[in-house]
Parts: C-alpha cells; structure tokens; sequence
C-alpha cells in the first residue's frame, strides 16, 4: 500500500504539472505509474484475502472479522466487511476505474488526458495516507485461537455482493469530477468534454442503481421489517449522489446535444462526487448512528472532512473561475426539451437537498445543543415526494418535446392521448385489481402510466415509419421504462400494503388480505457457525395451499448476535411475508405478516433503468466522439493550444 501510495503521488505530480508544463516525459510518466499503482494495490487485497483464507489471526482486521468455522465465500467478503477492509475496496475499485480511462486515454487529448489521470491519483492519494494513517488493515498481533466473526448481518450473498457493485457507481463519480476538473484547468469552451464524460458517468450510475437495489432487496428479507427502504443514514449517503447523478445525466444530455448548460453540468459533477465524499465521512466517521454504519473514530472523521474541504473546495474555485467563460448563446423556446431538462435537473436536485437535511438534522441538532433528534419517514416521505411527483409529471411530458422548439399540434395531440391512456389504466389498475380508496394510489399509477406511453411514442412512431432507432433512443426508453416500473411498484406497495404482527401458538392462525396463515409448528436447527429456531407456516386462500414457508431466528455463537431470515412466497402480483418475533412462551411466537403487492416492481424497475443506462454505451456517437481529437494531437508536447 506504501508502494501504490508513491505511485499514486507520480500519477497526481506527473498528470497535472505535464500537462501544466507540456513535458513530454513527465507525461510518459503517467500510464507507468497507473500500472504500478493498480499492481501494488491489487497484492495489497490479495495478500488480505489469503490472510483471511488461511485464518491468520495474527492480523487484527481478521481476527475482529472472520472465524475459523466461517464459510470460505464470507472469509472473501469479510475483505470489505468492517472499515479498514473497505476502505481498501474502496481505493482498489477507484484504481479499477483509473485503469479503465488509462486505457481509453487514446481517445482523448493527451495533455486531457493526463489532467484527468492526475486528477484521479490526487483523491487516491488522499484515500491511501487516510488508510495508511488512520485505519491501517494489517496491523499485527499475537495471534488469537479464534477470531471474533464477521458481522452476521454481511453473512449473506446479497450482502456479500453488494458493497462491490454501490461502491463501482458510488466511486466511479469521481471520473466525472476528474474531467469536470480536467475540463476547467484546461479552459475549454467546447462541448466535447461532455461527449467524453457521458459514458462514464452513466455506467457509474447505472452501477449505483444496480448496487442500492441490491440493499433494497438485502434489507427486505434479512432485517425482518418488510419494506424496501427505511431512510438510514448510510442508504441516504449512496442515494444522495444518485440523484445528483441522475441530474448530471440528463444535463450532460443537453450539453452534448446543443452546448447548452455546461456550467450547470459541471456543477453537477463536483456536486455528485462531493456527496460520495460526504457519505463517506458520514459512514466512517461514525457521527451519525445507522445499522451497518463503521465504528466511530473522530480522528477518521477529522481527516476525512479535511481532505472533502480540500477537494471540493479546490474544485469550487476552479468553478468560480472557469464558469464565466462557458455561457452559451444557443437558445431554445420556453416548452422545448431543455426547459423540460432543466426543470427536471431542479427538482432533483431539491429532492437531494430534502434527503440531505434529513440526514445531517440529527447532527446539527446535536452541535447545536438541542438535544437528540429522530428523522425518518414521517419527515421523508411526504418532503421527498413533494419535488419528485411534479418531476416524473414533467418527466411524461419532455420525453417527446422536441429540441430547441416548443411543441408542435401533433406532440401536444399525443400528450392528450397519452394522459388518457394512462388515466384509464390507472383506474383500471387502482380500483379494477385494489379497490383502492387512496388517492396516492391513483396518482402514482397515472404517473407510472403516463411514463409508459410517453416513452413508447417515439420508438413506435419511428419504427412505424422505418426509421433506425439509435442505441441511444433505445437505452433511453428502456430507461425510463424501469422508472415507470419502479413508481408503480412503491405506489402500490405504500399504499396497498397490508401488515400485521400476532402473537401465535401450533395450530393458530391470523389472515390478512384474504390469505390464512398457520403456523404449523417449529424445530431447532443448526448451522456452520450459529443455532436457531426454524417456523413451519403453511400459508392458504380459499381452503387451497399456496407456500409453506420457513422463517428462521439464528443464533451466532461468537458475536452472541441473533439475526432474523424471514420467509418469503413471491408471485408476479404480491409478495407474502412472515419473520419470526419473539418467543413469548409455551411454544408461542410473535409473528410478522406482510402482504405487499408488486413489491418486485421496484427491484426490477431499478435493474431495467441500470440496463437502459448500458444500452445507451452501445451509440456509435460514443465509440467515435474522442478518435478525431485524439488524431489532431499525436505528441504530447506538439499540442499548444487547446480548442
């Protein structure tokens, strides 16, 4: 880690004083020092695995987390389980991602190219001194018997595998923050640099959205609550930059398409990776309690917030000196699809402001001597859905505005029909398959419907007219077709959700939404590494079987930690749930049961918006935006001026 740390440092000197300096062998400098900084860290994470496999105790990082009875894929994964080990998950993705534009550098620039490359070796040398200095992984011990196992919520293949896929979108903002940076110390006027950073920032998001439903899914079965999102603090550090993602995206749509917004675009940028960067010092400094939050350590914290401060800060003043030089003269009518952009990119990023209060309430509260405040749901769901309804109604409306110009008779004719195509189907949907008496409920499906029908009318016009639809066109409606997916999964499931907790012996039953639930009886069982109590629940309708599901209430004998896997029945149309409580005695047990409609609505909606995202890569305009800049600069040191 020592060795990748000096490598890292001759990326940052090298990229950034190159290309400040034109030096030609500074900048041959710069994709050596990627290799070795990528080599040197990639032994560093396996040398901790191997440590982990072989049960090395005398490392204190695997001691505090693993155990000999352990299963060997939880011993691999143990590696991003607590906060020395994942904060070097975190550096090796972000070295993943600098070796991915290192190897597509020959499509930008060179002198671009190497103020991104330096952009990207400052923040991991800040992350690798953070580590080295504060939260070391291999410091040594006398070496235990045993070791203390990993936290039984990870020991779980969602959980297993979702910190990878959060922390690939989570970290991969930074190349947009290092383009954004390289954009602005090279003074750039064009619009280029949008073509350029566009793939990248969306395969991040696209991987963000992959990683937070995975938790989504993760919290649903294994906490035994039930629901899909409980607005924790360390689910709103990754879903914060989300959102600004998601306006960079389409802001990045508009800067590429007709220069226009390229301040605001570069705002958005540094605003995202500033949100990673702040979720981070949220998650390891420990001031904010959540249920899989990293110890509190306020020296992590003091660190961290220096290093933000530098960072962002930085950047800020890169801005405030760049951002008069980018205005641009491109106009468009008041209806035309950049209104419709712009709209949307300010009530997401209100809708991230709201989620960011939330947050930070409690620790403002408590700086200010006001005592310990809670912040959840109440607080969250009504102020968050307050910019997000309007935002998906206008969302409906802007995907077939046309560029520049307002609307025409014909799209303002279709926006009609598509209204009442999705009324009908709301009402349809609502009261035809719910009976339900909740406005919310129809709002949400009109929404969800009128998303639908708007997205299809371009592609269906188009190939109705046989005309080629482009990659992009394509990544686009299938995009939005899993945003449609995902509103009417969470406008069922929040208002149609039926949930009920009894207390129940063998032989008893409780029925809720026209289902019977029994429980039948209960046997002990034992695994690798814990003991528990298994449920026999047969659930039925109508005198007719339909699951027979097995809650479980584990036991971990290190941790003496007792952990909750529900039973689940999934169908297209409902999940049914049941999670085991408490013993209350007499072979008793208080029971939770859920019956949530479409609940898988909102874990597929969330894998079709991350599948339309890599669809949209796929555009020819992307394989070959950077080729002609690359081609107009074939040394390093011939390069003078920049456009």
């Amino acid at each position: 880690m020592v060795l990748a740390l000096m490598m890292a440092l001759v990326q940052a000197v090298a990229g950034l004083a190159g290309a400040t300096w034109r030096r030609g062998e500074l900048l041959a400098l710069v994709p050596r020092a990627v290799a070795g900084h990528a080599i040197f860290l990639a032994i560093a994470a396996a040398t901790l695995v191997h440590a982990f496999l072989s049960n090395d105790f005398s490392v204190v990082y695997v001691a505090n987390n693993s155990n000999s009875a352990l299963p060997a894929f939880y011993r691999v994964a143990a590696l991003w389980g607590a906060h020395e080990g994942s904060l070097l998950l975190w550096i090796l993705v972000l070295c993943g991602w600098t070796v991915a534009v290192a190897l597509r550098a020959h499509r930008l620039p060179p002198l671009f190219a190497a103020r991104v490359l330096g952009v990207l070796g400052t923040i991991s040398v800040g992350f690798l001194l953070f580590t080295l200095l504060t939260s070391n992984p291999f410091l040594r011990q006398p070496a235990p018997l045993d070791g203390a196992d990993l936290n039984p919520l990870l020991q779980d293949v969602a959980m297993a595998m979702h910190p990878p896929i959060l922390y690939t979108g989570y970290v991969g903002f930074s190349v947009a923050f290092a383009f954004a940076c390289a954009t602005m110390l090279e003074g750039r006027t064009d619009q280029q640099w949008a073509r350029w950073m566009r793939p990248w920032t969306i395969l991040s998001w696209a991987f963000l959205s992959c990683g937070i439903a995975l938790g989504s899914w993760w919290a649903y079965y294994e906490l035994g609550w039930g629901g899909y999102w409980f607005w924790d603090a360390v689910e709103n550090s990754s879903f914060m930059p989300w959102l600004m993602g998601t306006a960079l995206v389409h802001s990045l749509a508009a800067t590429d398409k007709r220069g226009l917004f390229k301040s605001w675009t570069l705002l958005l940028a540094i605003a995202a990776f500033s949100l990673s960067l702040l979720g981070t010092f949220l998650v390891r400094s420990g001031v904010l309690v959540s249920v899989h939050s990293f110890a509190a350590d306020p020296q992590r914290g003091v660190f961290i917030l220096t290093f933000l401060s530098l960072m962002i800060g930085g950047a800020l003043a890169l801005y405030v000196w760049r951002s008069p030089s980018l205005a641009s003269n491109a106009g468009f009518e008041f209806l035309s699809r950049e209104s419709y952009l712009l709209f949307n990119n300010i009530l997401l990023v209100v809708a991230c402001a709201v989620v960011l209060g939330g947050t930070l309430a409690p620790l403002i509260s408590e700086m200010l001597g006001l005592g310990e405040l809670s912040v959840g749901k109440p607080y969250f769901g009504p102020s968050f859905m307050t910019p997000m309804v309007p935002a998906m109604a206008l969302l409906g409306l802007g995907i077939h505005a046309p560029w520049r110009r307002g609307p025409s008779r014909l799209s303002r004719a279709a926006a009609w029909r598509a209204l009442a195509l999705a009324l009908l189907f709301a009402v349809a949907i609502a009261y035809g398959c719910y009976q339900s008496a909740h406005v919310m409920t129809y709002v949400g499906v009109t929404l969800a419907a009128w998303i639908v029908v708007s997205s299809l009318i371009e592609p269906v016009t188009r190939l109705r007219q046989r005309q080629r639809l482009t990659a992009a066109s394509w990544g686009m409606t299938v995009a939005h077709l899993g945003l449609a997916c995902f509103v009417l999964g969470v406008s069922l499931v929040e208002m149609e959700t039926v949930e009920r907790d009894v207390a129940l012996s063998p032989g008893q039953s409780a029925t809720i939404a026209g289902y019977e639930f029994r429980y039948v009886n209960g046997v002990p069982i034992q695994g690798p590494n814990y003991d528990g109590f298994q449920g026999d629940v047969a659930v039925s309708r109508s005198g007719r079987l339909i699951a027979q599901l097995k809650p479980e209430k584990r036991d971990y004998w290190v941790r003496s930690q007792v952990m909750t896997e529900a039973g689940i029945s999934s169908g297209l149309h409902r999940d049914l749930f049941v999670a085991l409580g408490e013993d209350v005695g007499n072979g008793a047990w208080s029971v939770r049961l859920q019956y949530r409609p479409l609940i898988r609505l909102i874990w597929l909606g969330a894998l079709i918006m991350a599948l339309g995202g890599v669809t949209t890569l796929f555009d020819r305009r992307y394989r070959e935006a950077a080729a002609p800049a690359a081609s107009r600069a074939p040394s390093p040191v011939a390069e003078g001026s920049a456009p």
